[in-house]
């Protein structure tokens, strides 16, 4: 195989930029959420359930999408997304004004988490630049890993990135409705994946294509829940497991799933730049984070389960 290029590299290590970015702040956001009661999707944590129930309303929401698409209203998704990514902003603002300024009066914190958001919100429907996209992206992923990480004990998240990684594999290479999903969506600029040109100058807006006139990528993506399957075991490693902690926020099973995502991530994008096609991301990513994970733990002398 070829040696990656010096801007090929650039790029891997923007999108892994982007990945840490989501990691650290989710860590980061889970105390100050759990001091408002804040940080609780579902009302048994340790059960098992939880994983299948999540990847049953996945299939139902991407079956969803799927229609929107074929008939053509994507005004739908831009709607639905629309709401979610407010009001997920809402939540990422709010623990982050209370991680920082903790005195502050949670009303007044309350409401200016919700100015940022609604101004953020617009900017990204208004215009949906790359880099307004990876920056809502980034936010987004942090948040939906702090609310689900701290929300699954460690059994459950396991099972569920091994039910992800699973059904990535299929949806990709086999029924590779994935693919179709990922195109469609991306007509909506709306931040579902993390953007990185390959050159100064790129435009998202008005790119036609993922591809310029001579058949040259011009810009990689990485879906957010690449970032946000293998976070969600990294918090649910700080939130669940008591082990020392590492620069006062991180455990040493939180840090080993961070590195092993990163890991993996580097062989997956590896493999993209080398076949020059989309590759199904969870199944390297959620091995890498899991074993890193267990790594993590042996090195902590803490026994997971």
């Amino acid at each position: 195989m070829e040696k990656l290029k010096a801007g090929e590299w650039a790029v891997i290590g923007g999108i892994a930029l982007f990945i840490v970015l989501v990691q650290v702040i989710s860590l980061l956001l889970v105390p100050p959420l759990q001091s408002y009661e804040l940080d609780n999707v579902f009302g048994n944590p340790e059960s098992v359930w939880n994983s299948v129930y999540y990847v049953v309303l996945l299939l139902l929401f991407t079956g969803a999408l799927l229609l929107i698409i074929k008939f053509k209203m994507n005004w739908i998704i831009q709607v639905i997304m629309g709401i979610a990514i407010l009001s997920t902003l809402t939540y990422v603002f709010f623990g982050l004004a209370v991680l920082l300024a903790p005195s502050l009066d949670p009303l007044i914190v309350s409401g200016a988490a919700v100015v940022l958001s609604i101004v953020l919100t617009a900017l990204l429907v208004l215009y949906p630049e790359w880099y307004v996209i990876d920056t809502v992206g980034v936010m987004v992923a942090a948040g939906a890993s702090a609310l689900f990480g701290a929300s699954l004990a460690i059994l459950p998240t396991i099972v569920l990135l091994v039910l992800l990684a699973i059904y990535d594999y299929i949806s990709v290479y086999k029924t590779k409705h994935m693919i179709r999903l990922a195109e469609g969506v991306m007509d909506t600029k709306m931040p579902i994946m993390f953007v990185m040109p390959r050159r100064w100058g790129y435009s998202y807006v008005h790119a036609k294509g993922i591809t310029s006139e001579g058949g040259e990528k011009e810009a990689y993506f990485m879906g957010l829940g690449d970032a946000v399957m293998p976070t969600i075991l990294a918090v649910s490693a700080n939130a669940f497991l008591s082990a020392p902690r590492l620069l006062g926020f991180v455990s040493l099973p939180a840090l080993g799933t961070m590195l092993g995502t990163l890991a993996s991530y580097v062989v997956l994008m590896y493999i993209v730049v080398e076949l020059k096609k989309p590759q199904a991301g969870l199944p390297f990513l959620c091995t890498g984070a899991i074993v890193g994970f267990m790594l993590g733990c042996l090195a902590a002398g803490i026994n997971p389960f």
